[in-house]
């Protein structure tokens, strides 16, 4: 049973919060920066522009805004630099990028139905006429 592993490097913990917060815009702007890649990977210029991305991903940064602790800023870090390896190795599908970054961006569109499933009347005859 022979296999090999990829080395995987740990980087450091972050000393201090500023230290992390500093880390956090280098990952920005590594993940800016890697958007026309991404963009012509996965053939997006139809769908979305490069900006809409670049505030889907600080849309994204600023959800965690309120964390003051670094090392659970550098675990967050650590997840996102393995995200945005697996998108630009293109281990994710282009409807797993649409569907994580655009469609969520926008809503999905079925979120302002407010119908109750329970009330349709075609469901209704359906359990009035199958059960026993």
């Amino acid at each position: 049973m022979a296999f090999t592993m990829r080395a995987v490097k740990v980087p450091p913990s972050s000393a201090s919060l500023e230290e992390a917060r500093h880390r956090v815009f280098d990952f920005f702007r590594t993940a800016c920066r890697s958007l026309p890649s991404v963009m012509e990977i996965y053939n997006l210029d139809d769908v979305v522009t490069i900006s809409q991305l670049r505030s889907t991903i600080s849309a994204q940064i600023r959800q965690n805004a309120h964390i003051t602790n670094p090392k659970v800023i550098d675990m967050l870090l650590l997840k996102g630099e393995e995200e945005l390896s697996n998108i630009t190795e293109h281990a994710k599908q282009r409807h797993h990028i649409i569907g994580q970054y655009v469609v969520e961006q926008s809503g999905p569109h079925d979120k302002g139905s407010t119908k109750d499933p329970s009330t349709s009347e075609f469901l209704k005859n359906f359990y009035t006429s199958n059960y026993f």
